[in-house]
C-alpha cells in the first residue's frame, strides 16, 4: 500500500491517533498535508508547505516520517523546538504507531560542556568572581552524573552566564582528536550516536554552520540520509545567509589573544612573551573599532568602497595592518611550540585562520556578495554575505547525492531514488507561490501546497487599527503605545503582549509601563532583556494565578515567534508599528539595489512581503487553539490609511474588525467576561 494511503488511515476517524488520545480530532488539512509530505517522501522531490497555526503541522511530518523506513534528517528553528521533538513528539508517535525507532538530538557544540575546558576554567587564576565559581561548582557536579553533556539539562542556568563559554568549546578552540579528553567529548558522542541513528533532530543553526565550514557533524550525516525536513523555513534563508558568508569579530580576536596567554603561560612559560604577545592583539582590536568609527557610532554600515562608511581609508587601512602583524607575531612564536602540546597547535591553526580572513576583509569584496560593519559600543564585526542562498542550495545541497552510512559502498546511481525535500512553516509568503521564501531558497519548480488555520478566526479573534495614535515616526508613537497597552491590560488584567519592530520602542515602552504598575501589584511589567528569556516566558505564562498580579511582556525580536502561550494567559497582542525590513540594512539595500537594477520594484518585492511575513508571525502569538479568544492591535494607521496597507491586511487571519475605541473596549470586556480566570 503506498505511504500516502497508510498515512491518511492513520489521520482518519478511528484511526491509531483518534484511538490512542480521546482528545484527537481528524483535520482535513492536517491529513491533507501529511498525505502531499508521505507522496514526496516516496518519490522524492521538493515539497513547500504553508500549514496555518492550529493544522498540526508536526504531526504532519512525523507520522510520514516514522512509517516511511528512510532514515529522516528533521531541522528545527531553535532549540527549544528540538527538545520538544526528541523527548516528546517522536517518543509519544513511535508508541502509537507500534514502530521501533533510534532517534538522535544534535546541537551546536556551544550546547554541550566540554571536559577539558571545565578543567581548564576550574584552574584559571583569572576566575575570581565568587558567582561564577559557585556555578562552575555547580556545572562540575552535574558534569558527573549527565549522559548527553547538553546544558539544557543543567536548570537555573542562566543562558546569559559567563560561565558557558568557559565550559563549552566553539571551532575556534576545539582540540578535536588531539583533546586529551576526545573519548569521553559529549560532542563526539552526540555525533556518533546521530550516525547510527533513523531520525535525527537538529536545527537550521547546525545545518548551515556545517554546509560553511563542515566541521559539524551533519557533513557526515547528510550523505546517509533520503529524507529532509525543514521546519519553522521560513528562517532557512537568513540563517543560511548568516552561516554561508565570512565573519571577523573583536569576540573571536579577543579570545584568541586570552586563550593565547593562558595556553602558553601554562604550556611555555618563559618561552615567549606572551603578555605582550597577547596584548598587541587585543591592542589592535581596539584601534579597529576606532579607525571603524567614533565611540558612539554604533549599528551595521556598509561597506562598498575600501573601507566602511564614515571609516577614513588610511586609517583604516593602517589598524587592519596592525590587527594582521600582532596576530602574525603570535603566529610566530607559536610556530616553534606548537608540537609541545595540543592546546598551543591548535592556537597555531586559529592564528592561521585570522590572517586568511584579515587578508579577505583587506581586499575587495566578493561578486553576488555584500560587506559591512556591524559596531557596538566597543565591539566591531566584520561581515561579507551572500545575497541570498538560492545559489547555495542549488549547488551545493539539493543536487547533493545520497549514499549509505552503514554501508562502504554508493549505491547503484540508476535505482538510487532522488532526495526527498520538505519545506514547512506556517509563513512563507503572501501568495499563491510563496515566492517570498521559493526564490530566495532556490526552490524553483518545487511542490507548493497550502494549508488554511483551522480556527475560526471570525469568533476567535478581533483586530483593531487605531486611528488616532500618532504618526509611526512621531516621537510621541512610543509613548502613545503605552498608555494604550497600559490601559487595556488594566482592562483584563494583564493578558498582554506588546511586540515593538525596535529596541528603542521596547525601552520606551518599557519603562512608560514600569512608572505607572511600578509597585508590580496590580500588574506585573516584564520587559525583555531584564531577565533570562525562559523566566520571562515561563512567568508571563503563569498569568494571575495563584494570587500573582496579571502580566504585560514588551519584548522585540525573537518573541514575535516560537513563543506559545495558549489559554487566558495571552488575550491581547499589541503590535507597535508595520515591521517593514530596516532601511539602513546592508542587506536590506543590497537587495533592494538589485531588484531596482532589474527594473523591479524593491518596496513591493522586498519591503511589503517582509513586513506581510512578519506581522504575520507577530498575529500569530494571539491563537494557539480552538478555545482562545483574544484581540490583535496594530498601532500604525498605514495598515488603514495607505494602498499597501490592504496587501498586508490579506496576510492575516480572518479576524472581524473594530473600528472605534468603543468596539475596542467592549471586545476587551467580553474578554474578561468570558474568561476562566476573572481578574
Amino acid at each position: 500500500m503506498p505511504l500516502a494511503e497508510v498515512v491518511h488511515e492513520v489521520f482518519a476517524p478511528g484511526g491509531l491517533l483518534a484511538r490512542a488520545d480521546a482528545q484527537f480530532r481528524p483535520r482535513e488539512g492536517q491529513t491533507r498535508m501529511a498525505a502531499a509530505v508521505a507522496r514526496t517522501m516516496e518519490e522524492g522531490g521538493m515539497l513547500v508547505v504553508e500549514a496555518g497555526t492550529g493544522v498540526g503541522k508536526t504531526f504532519s511530518y512525523l507520522v510520514p516520517a516514522l512509517l516511511s523506513g528512510e532514515r529522516v534528517l528533521l531541522s528545527t528553528a531553535t532549540k527549544a523546538l528540538q527538545d520538544q521533538l526528541f523527548a516528546r513528539d517522536l517518543p509519544l508517535l513511535a508508541e502509537v504507531l507500534g514502530v521501533p525507532v533510534r532517534a538522535a538530538l544534535l546541537k551546536g557544540r556551544a550546547s554541550y560542556l566540554c571536559l577539558h575546558r571545565m578543567v581548564q576554567a576550574r584552574q584559571d587564576s583569572a576566575v575570581t568572581d565568587r558567582n561564577v565559581a559557585r556555578v562552575l561548582a555547580k556545572v562540575e557536579d552535574w558534569s558527573r552524573s549527565t549522559r548527553s553533556g547538553d546544558l539544557a539539562e543543567l536548570t537555573g542556568l542562566d543562558e546569559r552566564s559567563p560561565v558557558i563559554p568557559l565550559v563549552t568549546s566553539t571551532r575556534e578552540n576545539c582540540l578535536g582528536a588531539s583533546c586529551p579528553r576526545a573519548r569521553e567529548c559529549h560532542v563526539n558522542i552526540a555525533r556518533r550516536e546521530a550516525l547510527a541513528a533513523d531520525i535525527v533532530v537538529i536545527n537550521h543553526h547546525l545545518f548551515f554552520a556545517d554546509m560553511a565550514v563542515r566541521e559539524s557533524g551533519v557533513a557526515e550525516l547528510l550523505p546517509s540520509v533520503r529524507v529532509v525536513v525543514f521546519d519553522e523555513a521560513h528562517q532557512i534563508s537568513e540563517t543560511g545567509v548568516q552561516f554561508l558568508g565570512l565573519q571577523l569579530s573583536s569576540g573571536q580576536l579577543l579570545d584568541f589573544a586570552r586563550d593565547l596567554l593562558a595556553a602558553g603561560l601554562h604550556h611555555a612559560r618563559g618561552l615567549a612573551d606572551w603578555l605582550a604577545l597577547a596584548g598587541r592583539v587585543e591592542q589592535a582590536v581596539g584601534e579597529l573599532r576606532l579607525a571603524g568609527g567614533s565611540a558612539g557610532a554604533q549599528g551595521k554600515r556598509g561597506w562598498t568602497e575600501a573601507a566602511p562608511e564614515g571609516a577614513e581609508v588610511q586609517a583604516w587601512d593602517a589598524a587592519l595592518r596592525r590587527l594582521s602583524t600582532a596576530c602574525a607575531q603570535a603566529q610566530e612564536a607559536l610556530d616553534q611550540l606548537s608540537e609541545t602540546a595540543p592546546d598551543l597547535d591548535r592556537l597555531y591553526e586559529r592564528s592561521t585562520e585570522l590572517l586568511a580572513r584579515l587578508a579577505r576583509f583587506g581586499g575587495p569584496c566578493g561578486q553576488d556578495a555584500v560587506r559591512w560593519i556591524d559596531l557596538g559600543s566597543t565591539q566591531v564585526r566584520l561581515v561579507e554575505s551572500p545575497l541570498d542562498i538560492s545559489h547555495a542550495m542549488r549547488t551545493r545541497l539539493l543536487t547533493q547525492p545520497t549514499h549509505s552510512a552503514r554501508d562502504d559502498e554508493w549505491p547503484d546511481p540508476e535505482g538510487e531514488r532522488p532526495r526527498a525535500w520538505i519545506f514547512t512553516s506556517a509563513t512563507l509568503g503572501t501568495d499563491e507561490g510563496l515566492t517570498w521564501f521559493v526564490e530566495r531558497c532556490g526552490l524553483k519548480g518545487a511542490e507548493i501546497l497550502r494549508v488554511d488555520s483551522p480556527f475560526d478566526y471570525a469568533t476567535q479573534a478581533a483586530l483593531y487599527v487605531p486611528r488616532h495614535l500618532p504618526k509611526p515616526a512621531d516621537p510621541a508613537h512610543s509613548a502613545a503605545i503605552a498608555r494604550l497597552a497600559g490601559d487595556a491590560a488594566a482592562r483584563i488584567g494583564g493578558r498582554t503582549l506588546v511586540l515593538t519592530t525596535t529596541l528603542k520602542a521596547l525601552a520606551t515602552i518599557g519603562d512608560a509601563l514600569h512608572r505607572r504598575f511600578g509597585d508590580g501589584q496590580s500588574l506585573s511589567v516584564l520587559v525583555q532583556g531584564e531577565w533570562p528569556k525562559r523566566r520571562l516566558m515561563e512567568r508571563f505564562r503563569e498569568g494571575s494565578g495563584h494570587g500573582a498580579p496579571g502580566c504585560i511582556l514588551v519584548a522585540s525580536a525573537t518573541f514575535w515567534e516560537g513563543f506559545d502561550v495558549p489559554g487566558d494567559a495571552l488575550q491581547l497582542v499589541i503590535i507597535d508599528k508595520l515591521p517593514f525590513p530596516p532601511p539602513g540594512d546592508p542587506l536590506v539595500e543590497a537587495r533592494s539595489q538589485r531588484i531596482e537594477e532589474a527594473g523591479g520594484s524593491s518596496f513591493q518585492q522586498v519591503s511589503v512581503p517582509e513586513a506581510a511575513v512578519a506581522l504575520k508571525q507577530g498575529a500569530g502569538r494571539l491563537i494557539r487553539r480552538e478555545s482562545d479568544r483574544g484581540v490583535l492591535v496594530v498601532g500604525d494607521t498605514r495598515l488603514a490609511t495607505m494602498g499597501y496597507g490592504k496587501r498586508l491586511l490579506r496576510a492575516l487571519p480572518p479576524m472581524r474588525r473594530l473600528e472605534t475605541p468603543e468596539d475596542f473596549d467592549a471586545a476587551l470586556d467580553d474578554l474578561l467576561a468570558a474568561s476562566s480566570d476573572p481578574f
